[in-house]
Parts: structure tokens; C-alpha cells; sequence
């Protein structure tokens, strides 16, 4: 729901911990209060190999001269400590990670042992945040998409200050009821931006992030104010770069030019199955250079701070692409006997193991040690992130004086507190409203939220004309025009889900629509399942949803989907039946932040239907129709098939049964309701009920009964006219009629 109206100036902009905690689990952390405007070598010669001396298998792709890396870092010398700080506080990362692991049996060492060095200089160096108000506004953005390695995240929250990752946390990875899971959850852990483990749904995420800083920045920053600067960096491993999903989110990332995302590749060679020679020899460098990425090559990443540090100077230097640093790394780097195998990448090291990589990295230290010059010179983060949103404070309150409208307006996106009213601009109909799809009625609908939603912005995989979806009012989102909320996502669906996460999780008054066929549904899958799982409050705008599509045929016919998304947790599938019902669709989907909404749309024409509501919609199921007294037998009805319900009703009636007809747009909603609401629509005595759906029929007993009749389709479609598909199927009037005296004996 809306964000209170009394929601002081100085909370404003906490992001999405106005909005309320999470749903999904106990064990969120509690949100503190929040003041302002929220928010040279190392030990271990003895190394069977180093990145540095490994010889490369692939191309080396750009050359980076040293002499001209070792003079880019003069920035953030200021913020390193000497050397020896450095490989202490790389090595406390180190441990902390294979502490975790082994005290767990379980999880990933070899990552975070590689990606140390990287890790400390981000949040040590170059990152800005506040870790006592993790969700203040301008931070940047950090996103570990090679997931499994979590405990690299985890222990640089540790360090920095973060009360969601405590010593007890570390100390209960991987267990029941931890803040510290085996992937990174955005629910579980304040700190984490989005929910990573399926390999490469992370870098797609933080194509979403980088989209919404650059949207909102072209958006409301000024001349002489640019309130919104913030980067977004991301770590992904081969893993990532393997699967599909990334390649098609970089390739929008180049082709937007989100100059203000830089991904680190950590290039060690090593997957699950053992090197990455016998599956993966593609050169990354170019492929990301051809995506139209700028790439740098850091040699070194095990020892190699200044080349890091320069690699990332550069990486800012450049406004106009997004940067690609490939970082060759050790995996399980320290440890003498695993690392730079597959040995170390997903099991603990075992106790033999981690005394050896305690020798042979000179650490003394008991489990689970942070020793004290790590732990002061870390501590610094807590006063310098609360300066950094106190100096961004002041910054906003000047522009609030300038320019009062626009603050106004990016405190509602930061906060997620709806504009008063808001759903009166949805279109209302009646039964002498002309006849249409309801991907046409969704048009209307999203035309008319645009005008009052200011968070609205979204689009299509390449079918916005067949999935009507285009905002009028507004152009393109493209790289010289951010400021526009029509987002052109190609034939992707899967990065398109993916980025829609990005930019739901990125402020929680960013409220991403896409829009494909719902039977491509299956190529974003699982992106729509990490929307459910993590709290995305993404609006699936699916069309063509049925048989109705006609001469297409089965592979363009969804049969199976609508029971596919009603068994997952945490999403609402809504198959709305006319306009009103439409328009009560995207209501609950606005109103939804916290759970994606599958809206499955006609392509075929449909009455604007007697007895339909807005406010029906809201309950999931509802009667629209009803014979004085008791029913006899209720008919069902969904989507396009609610019609047939209706004519099936009137045509009972005129024979003197006693029929109701109800909407069941929502099985999640309906689910919802009180048990007393529930009765009152499907009485528990009246066993005499029949559903009419154009999927299949899996499921509906739930409805129905043990002594009902699901009428639908159980094997896949045909290719011909709509109308003859539904004769052929049995999805008519006559055939509900039948079934329902079938029933009545």
C-alpha cells in the first residue's frame, strides 16, 4: 500500500524501508531510526600458481601499460592504508569467508579467497554509503552476482559497519533463520540490494539499477544541482558470462550507455565441472567490446591494488559505455593444496586445508579474528557515511528551495508513497461500452496511470504494438534520451525481467511494466521468480493468453502457464474478463510493491460484461451475476472465458435454475479473504459447480470440488481461427451449459 501521508521531510528519502518490512520472512532486520535524509606482496610464496604468472588461455584483449596505472591512482591513495593494512584487511576477508565455510560444512570459499583484493578496494576505498542507513538514497549500488561466493559480501558488510551482518551472523551462515544465507537475499540481509544465484540474473539486476540512476538523473538533476549520482558495480564470475540472460542484459547496457555501471569479471578460469577450458574459450574482452562495453584486463588480481585502483579511475573516466574489468584471479588464492582447482570453488576446505592456508598466508589468528588495526581502520566508514548523507542533505535541501516541484516528486519515487488519488485515472466501463481486448483496455489503462504515476516506465520485447504497451505521452528511453519511460527491450525476455528487478529494487517509487506473449513467459521464468522471491513489485503485462490467438498456433498458445504462476509463492496471476476488471487489475498490481503481478491479456475482442467491478478484482473472485434465493449450480469463469460463464448463466435461467456466475480473476486473492467472505461467493453446500478456462484444467478441484466439472484444455493447441478452436475444445456455452444439468442429474 501507499506510504503514510505523515511521513516527515527528514525521512523522505529512506527508500524502500518506509515502505514496510518484508513479507516473506521473520528474519528481516528491524529498520533503525534514521536521522536526515536516509541514507607489495602478500604472505604465501609458496602458491602452485599465481593470476599474474598464469599464462592467459584467451586473448588478452585491450593492453593496460603499468607505468600508466600506477600514475592513475593518486585518488584513492588518500583513502588506502599502507600495504601491509591493505594485505591484513584483504586477509581478514579471506578468513572470515573460509571461517564461515568451514564452521558451516558448507558453501563457496574459492570466490571470495580470489575476490578480496577487489572486494576491499570497493567498499573500502571507492564505494559511498552509510552502513547505519543502508537505504539512503544517493549510495551506490553493489551487486554480487556470482552468488554462491556470498561470504565475500557478507564479510565486507561485517567490516564496514553494517548491524545486519554481525560476528553471530558469520558465525550462522547458511543456517535456519540467519541474516547470512547461501546466496545473497535482498529480504534477509539490509546491505544487499537484489537477490542473486541463478547465475547471471545478478549483472542483468544491475543493468536495471544502473538504468534507474541514469533515468532519474536525466530526469531531475540540474545544471547546478545533480542530485542524482550514484554508480552501480557488479561482480560476476564464468558462470554469469556463460548464461544467456547476461549477454542480453550487457548488450542493452551498451547499447544504453550506462556509463555509470562498472563490472568486475573475476577471470579465474575455474567452474563447478573443473577448468573452464573444456566448455568456455570465448574471448569475453571482445565479445563486451562488441556489445559496445569499454574493457580493461587487470593481470594481477591477487596482489595487484594499484592496477585495480587505476583500472576503476579509468572505468569512471569513461561517461558514455558502460565498463567491463576482467580481473585474472586465483580462485581460492592462499590456499596451497586447492587453490586454482575446482576443489575450492563450492566445498568447505576441510581442517587440514585451512591450517595450511593459515601457515601459508601468515594469519595466527583464531576463527572468525578481525584483528584491531582492521577493525579501526574500517570503523572510519560510520562517520564518513553519515557525512556523505549529510552533505547530500544539505545538497537536496537546496534543490527542494529551487526547485520545489521536482524534490517533491523524487521524494515520492525515493519513499514509494503513491500520489493522493491516483487510482481515479483508471478508465471505468459499461455494458454499452464497445466490445475490446483487453490488451487494448490495458493500453488505456497504462495511458492513463503514466498521466499520474510518475514511476510508471516499461515496455515490451519487441512486440509493443501487439502488446500494447507504448506510453503515448512519452518517447524512448535510449542512450540520448533517458528521460523518457519507454523502455525498447528487443527480443530478450529473460534480461528484460531481469532488469525490470533491477529497477523495482532500485527506489520503491519505480514501478517497471513488461510486456511479452504470455506463452514466452518460459524464457523469463526464472527472472519472474526472483521477482517473486525477492519482493519485485514488477508488472507482467502478458497478451495473447489463450487459444484465442488463433492461427499461430500451439507453440504461441499458453495451456500449462496460468497453473504454473498460481503455484509460485509471492506472485499474483490476474486474468481480468472486460475493462473494469482490467482496470481493477493494474489497481491491485500499483498497489503490489512488494509482489509482481502476471497480467494475461486477449487478443480476441470481448464485451464490456454487466456486474463487473474494480473493486471485485480487489477480492480475486466475486459474483456478477445471481438468481433470487439459493443457487443450484455456480459457474465460473475467467479471462475471456467469463463471457461464456455469463451467456451460459442467462441461458440456465431462462429454464428456471437458479444460477450464479462468479469472476475468479485472482486465485491468490481470493485466497486471502476471510473465511466468511469465501462462503458467501462459493457456499460449501452448493457442490454443483462448473469452471470454464482456456488452460488447463490442473489445479481447479481446489475450486470446483471433488464433485464439480472443469471445463479447459489439457494437451496443447491447434492452428485456426479462434472461433473454431473453441468449438473443437469444448470451450462454449453449450458445452457449460451441458455439464452444469450433467451435474444437477
Amino acid at each position: 500500500m501507499a506510504a503514510s501521508s505523515s511521513l516527515t521531510v527528514s525521512h523522505a528519502l529512506v527508500g524502500r524501508s518506509i515502505v514496510g518490512g518484508s513479507s516473506s520472512s521473520s528474519t528481516t532486520t528491524s529498520h533503525v531510526a534514521l536521522p536526515g535524509f536516509v541514507r607489495s606482496s602478500i604472505a604465501g610464496q609458496s602458491l602452485r600458481s599465481s593470476a599474474s604468472a598464469r599464462p592467459s588461455r584467451r586473448r588478452e584483449g585491450p593492453r593496460r601499460d603499468s607505468m600508466r596505472a600506477m600514475a592513475a591512482v593518486e585518488t584513492l591513495e588518500g583513502k588506502a592504508g599502507t600495504t601491509a593494512l591493505v594485505e591484513k584487511s584483504v586477509n581478514t576477508i579471506r578468513f572470515l569467508a573460509i571461517d564461515a565455510v568451514e564452521k558451516a560444512n558448507s558453501g563457496h570459499p574459492g570466490l571470495p579467497m580470489g575476490c578480496a583484493p577487489m572486494g576491499h578496494i570497493l567498499y573500502d576505498e571507492v564505494m559511498r554509503y552509510n552502513p547505519k542507513n543502508p537505504f539512503w538514497f544517493n549510495r551506490d549500488r553493489f551487486v554480487l552476482s556470482a552468488g554462491h561466493g556470498c561470504m565475500l559480501q557478507y564479510a565486507l558488510l561485517h567490516l564496514a559497519g553494517y548491524d545486519s551482518v554481525k560476528e553471530e551472523d558469520l558465525k550462522n551462515f547458511r543456517q535456519w533463520g540467519s541474516r547470512t544465507p547461501g546466496h545473497p537475499e535482498n529480504f534477509e540481509t539490509t546491505g544487499i540490494e537484489v537477490t542473486t544465484g541463478p547465475l547471471g540474473q545478478g549483472i542483468a539486476n544491475a543493468v536495471g539499477l544502473a538504468l534507474a540512476e541514469k533515468h532519474l538523473a536525466a530526469r531531475f538533476n540540474k545544471p547546478d544541482n545533480e542530485i542524482v549520482d550514484h554508480y552501480t558495480y557488479v561482480i560476476l564470475g564464468d558462470g554469469c558470462n556463460m548464461e544467456g540472460i547476461s549477454n542480453e542484459a550487457c548488450s542493452l547496457a551498451g547499447h544504453w550507455g550506462l556509463g555509470k555501471l562498472i563490472a568486475f569479471y573475476d577471470d579465474n578460469h575455474i567452474s563447478i565441472d573443473g577448468d573452464t577450458e573444456i566448455a568456455f574459450t570465448e574471448n569475453v574482452d571482445a565479445r563486451f567490446e562488441a556489445l559496445g562495453w569499454h574493457t580493461i584486463w587487470v593481470k594481477n588480481g591477487n596482489t595487484g591494488y594499484d592496477e585495480i585502483r587505476a583500472a576503476i579511475k579509468e572505468a569512471k573516466a569513461v561517461t558514455d559505455k558502460p565498463t567491463m574489468i576482467k580481473v585474472t584471479t586465483t580462485i581460492g588464492y592462499g590456499s596451497p593444496n586447492k587453490s586454482n582447482s575446482y576443489a575450492v570453488h563450492g566445498s568447505a576446505l576441510g581442517a587440514k586445508e585451512v591450517e595450511a592456508t593459515r601457515q601459508n598466508l601468515a594469519w595466527p589468528h583464531e576463527p572468525f579474528h578481525v584483528p584491531e588495526d582492521v577493525k579501526s581502520h574500517w570503523s572510519r566508514h560510520t562517520p564518513e557515511g553519515a557525512a556523505l548523507e549529510a552533505e547530500w542533505n544539505a545538497k537536496f535541501a537546496e534543490y527542494e528551495k529551487k526547485y520545489p516541484e521536482e524534490a517533491a516528486e523524487l521524494k515520492g519515487l525515493s519513499t514509494g508513497e503513491l500520489p493522493s488519488g491516483w487510482e481515479k485515472a483508471l478508465p471505468t466501463y459499461t455494458p454499452e461500452s464497445p466490445g475490446d481486448a483487453t490488451r487494448n483496455l490495458s493500453q488505456q489503462c497504462l495511458n492513463a496511470l503514466a498521466k499520474v504515476l510518475p514511476g510508471l516506465l516499461g515496455g515490451s520485447a519487441d512486440l509493443a504494438s501487439s502488446n500494447m504497451t507504448l506510453l503515448k505521452m512519452f518517447g524512448d528511453f535510449q542512450k540520448s534520451t533517458p528521460e523518457e519511460r519507454n523502455v525498447r527491450f528487443g527480443v530478450r525476455e529473460h534480461g528484460m525481467g531481469a532488469i525490470c528487478n533491477g529497477i523495482a529494487l532500485h527506489s520503491p517509487g519505480l514501478i517497471p511494466y513488461c510486456a511479452t506473449f504470455f506463452v514466452f513467459t518460459d524464457y523469463m521464468r526464472a527472472a519472474m521468480r526472483i521477482s517473486a522471491l525477492s519482493e519485485a513489485g514488477v508488472i507482467y503485462v502478458m497478451t495473447h493468453d489463450s487459444i484465442g490467438l488463433g492461427e499461430d498456433g500451439p507453440t504461441h498458445q499458453p495451456i500449462e502457464h496460468l497453473a504454473s504462476f498460481r503455484a509460485m509463492p509471492n506472485i499474483l496471476m490476474l486474468r481480468p474478463g472486460d475493462g473494469n476488471e482490467t482496470a481493477g487489475a493494474y489497481k491491485v498490481a500499483v498497489l503490489n510493491r512488494k509482489r509482481p503481478s502476471v497480467l494475461a491479456l486477449s487478443r480476441q475482442k470481448l464485451p464490456q460484461l454487466p456486474g463487473t467491478s474494480i473493486e471485485g478484482v480487489e477480492k480475486g473472485g466475486y459474483i456478477i451475476s445471481d438468481s433470487d434465493g439459493k443457487p443450484e449450480v455456480i459457474l465460473i469463469g475467467t479471462g475471456s472465458e467469463l463471457e461464456i460463464a455469463a451467456k451460459a448463466g442467462d441461458e440456465l435461467r431462462k429454464e428456471g435454475k437458479k444460477v450464479r456466475v462468479v469472476s475468479f480473476v485472482s486465485w491468490e486473492l481470493f485466497d486471502e479473504q476471510s473465511d466468511e467472505y469465501k462462503e458467501s461467493v462459493l457456499p460449501s453446500d452448493v457442490t454443483a459447480r462448473v469452471s470454464v478456462e482456456a488452460g488447463s484444467t490442473f489445479g481447479w478441484e481446489k475450486i470446483i470440488g471433488s464433485k464439480g466439472k472443469a471445463i479447459g484444455i489439457d494437451r496443447f493447441g491447434a492452428s485456426a481461427p479462434a472461433g473454431k478452436i473453441y468449438k473443437e475444445f469444448g470451450i462454449t456455452v453449450e458445452n457449460v451449459v451441458a455439464s452444469a444439468k450433467a451435474l444437477l442429474g
